[in-house]
């Protein structure tokens, strides 16, 4: 007895120590590097704006409808739910592994002699047979924790694709507002600019012009033009874009007219510590679950070598001893146990070994990129609206000082103090300052809404 006492001692100590049995241990907020986020000036972890409910950030009723919209709608997300089904169903079955399987196969045999073909009896078996793989050396466990690992992964890809989407719709929405912008400031520029060759033409006619002005501006004038009809057409593309985003037919959000004004961002962004990524981020636990299931699927590829214990029962009736089949059945019981041990398997064992040890190396590789990646995302977007907050100030400044350029520009041409040249440029520039300034605000609103996926918001 104490052999044997001795010998089950010495098995569990091996199995202790090839780690078999040993369980994934997460990632803490140690494993984060604190400089994750560079020099970016960190602040409180709970009010992070990662934590923000994304309908508390995204406050227009229009753009909320969409987002629900896509939410219900979208391809991808859908896909996403499916797999995660798949994956329960995976799961199931791994926890059923441990129960023995049952399955019922009857059989007859009907015995016929003499010649004229004459039946005089008939042999059956009704047995019910239990097969049972006693787990001693972890393999379905393994399975089972990979499963649940790879369950859970799953999970947060879905979280991760809700994410890409709230993001991904606002930045459409906030896109197509920042088109209509520029689009009316186009428009009321070629308005201007029309005024402008009458006034050109009229100073011909004056003898105060000549015909190389009037051209001049003319190609700039049907140079606004196109730049309009450019804009429109960018505006489709990105209606477009938010229909295929809502799986529905190309434009069907023709009509969507946004505002700018109805993003109000945060003054201060506080991004919290680097930390919370391991919690917030979606992509980045589905980065540290699908580690912890390459951890559970190289111990099941180890726990393979050591012996697998079948047990394998039969209870059923049979009449196979002769007796006549009025007679009663007699009852059959067996209960049989096998252990199997792997000697040679023409290398295959060796070689899932060597892969699943691989794969777990490159899962930890995957896991430590992610958390790089994240880390560069919150620095750059982060600095992208901070520059673009800075520029608001010197945009309007810029604004302002080419619309008193252009003004005084018109009354010197007017008078013949100044050429037409001098006009050209002052419209053209100040044309591209007021689209340059639409698109800074549009910079300062994307940023924002980067900066908020980026922190794993989106709940």
């Amino acid at each position: 007895m104490k052999q044997k006492i001795f010998i089950i001692t010495i098995c569990c100590s091996l199995l202790s120590s090839c780690g078999i049995y040993s369980s994934y241990q997460p990632k803490t907020d140690s494993d984060v590097r604190p400089d994750l986020y560079g020099s970016v000036e960190l602040g409180d972890s709970a009010s992070s704006l990662g934590n923000v409910q994304w309908r508390e950030l995204f406050t227009d009723p229009q753009l909320q409808a969409l987002i629900d919209t896509c939410l219900a709608r979208n391809v991808d997300m859908r896909t996403a739910h499916l797999h995660i089904d798949e994956a329960n169903a995976g799961l199931t079955a791994a926890k059923l592994s441990y129960l023995p399987s049952l399955a019922f196969t009857p059989n007859g045999v009907l015995t016929k002699y003499g010649l004229d073909g004459a039946t005089t009896g008939k042999v059956y078996t009704l047995p019910l047979t239990a097969q049972w793989q006693v787990d001693i050396f972890g393999q379905l466990r393994n399975q089972h924790m990979e499963q649940q690992a790879t369950r859970d992964m799953l999970i947060d890809v879905e979280q991760a694709v809700k994410t890409g989407l709230i993001g991904g719709v606002a930045n459409v929405y906030y896109t197509l507002a920042m088109l209509d912008e520029q689009i009316r400031i186009a428009e009321e520029t070629e308005q201007t600019w029309q005024q402008s060759v009458k006034t050109m033409k009229a100073l011909m006619n004056a003898g105060r012009g000549n015909q190389a002005a009037v051209s001049q501006m003319e190609a700039a004038w049907y140079g606004v033009q196109s730049q309009v009809l450019s804009l429109q057409q960018s505006r489709n593309e990105v209606c477009n874009a938010l229909s295929l985003l809502l799986n529905e037919p190309a434009g069907s959000r023709a009509s969507l007219r946004p505002s700018l004004d109805t993003f109000h961002a945060p003054d201060v962004l506080n991004v919290g510590i680097p930390c919370q990524l391991l919690h917030n981020r979606p992509d980045v636990r589905a980065a540290e679950n699908q580690l912890r299931a390459a951890c559970y699927a190289d111990k099941a590829a180890t726990s393979v070598f050591f012996p697998q214990l079948n047990l394998t029962g039969t209870f059923g009736w049979t009449n196979t001893t002769g007796a006549a089949i009025i007679n009663p059945a007699f009852t059959i019981a067996q209960l049989v146990g096998s252990l199997v041990q792997p000697i040679f398997a023409k290398g295959g064992l060796r070689a899932q070994k060597i892969a699943a040890k691989d794969e777990l190396e490159i899962a930890s590789m995957n896991f430590e990129h992610k958390l790089l990646e994240a880390g560069t995302e919150v620095n750059n977007h982060l600095d992208a609206c901070q520059k673009a907050r800075q520029n608001i100030d010197l945009y309007q400044q810029q604004v302002d000082a080419l619309q008193q350029a252009y003004r005084a520009t018109q009354l010197t041409m007017q008078h013949g103090n100044t050429t037409y040249l001098e006009v050209l440029t002052a419209q053209q520039s100040l044309l591209g300052a007021q689209l340059g300034q639409v698109a800074n605000r549009f910079t300062e609103i994307q940023s924002v809404i980067d900066l908020y996926t980026a922190l794993g918001g989106g709940k």
